[in-house]
């Protein structure tokens, strides 16, 4: 099983949302999952013009990942997050305040780089997430 350490040195400022500055870890063996964006298993994208439904199956999707490799939320070392929107920040932010307590119960979240981009792989995408984790 992976140590892992979710840490704020005291030398950097507050995060500005449900993330942390740095992750230790030792672990035997890393889970890269590739960015995972509103599409369920038949390649349907989940809500063409709703933000959260997006994230909810985005989330999904990276959960069934790490079930695949017996994982979980508590391996997950690092996320970086692309949105199209900056307007969609805010929502994005709304979504983790949500969620995030329920994904990560002892309040430990993982660093995340958040990414302003022009478009995804369909038009119709607004987030996609990658994520790592360690087993």
């Amino acid at each position: 099983m992976a140590d892992i350490k979710i840490i704020n040195p005291e030398g950097l400022g507050k995060p500005l949302g449900q993330y942390s500055h740095m992750t230790r870890v030792k672990a035997s063996e890393y889970l890269f999952i590739a960015g995972q964006v509103g599409v369920d298993k038949s390649g349907n994208v989940i809500g063409a013009d709703d933000f959260d439904a997006q994230c909810v199956q985005t989330f999904a999707n990276i959960e069934t990942a790490l079930k695949s490799a017996g994982a979980g939320w508590g391996n997950i070392v690092q996320f970086t997050t692309y949105l199209v929107h900056s307007q969609d920040i805010p929502k994005f932010m709304k979504y983790r305040l949500r969620e995030f307590p329920k994904m990560f119960a002892n309040g430990a979240y993982p660093p995340n780089t958040l990414l302003m981009i022009d478009r995804l792989v369909k038009e119709e995408l607004l987030v996609e997430v990658q994520a790592t984790a360690a087993i």
